[in-house]
């Protein structure tokens, strides 16, 4: 059974890589994102319980990302 959806955020493959795996093998459904605003569309279509996000990323930055996400979701 699946402890629940956490969406992962990090423009770095390996960090990504390696949180999934180690949140894979807890249980959980790992979706991963690279950059700001591939994280904002997934947040809007599968509705994650939590989302780890990195704050440095190019394009758009973690902190611009939540701002954007929070407006979707008040």
């Amino acid at each position: 059974m699946l402890k629940g959806k956490i969406l992962v955020v990090d423009d770095e493959e390996s960090v990504r890589t390696m949180l999934s795996l180690v949140l894979s093998k807890d249980g959980y459904e790992v979706i991963e994102a690279n950059d700001g605003s591939a994280c904002v569309d997934l947040a809007t279509q599968e509705q994650p319980d939590v989302i780890l996000m990195d704050i440095r990323m190019p394009h758009m930055d973690g902190l611009e990302a939540t701002r954007k996400i929070r407006e979707l979701f008040p």
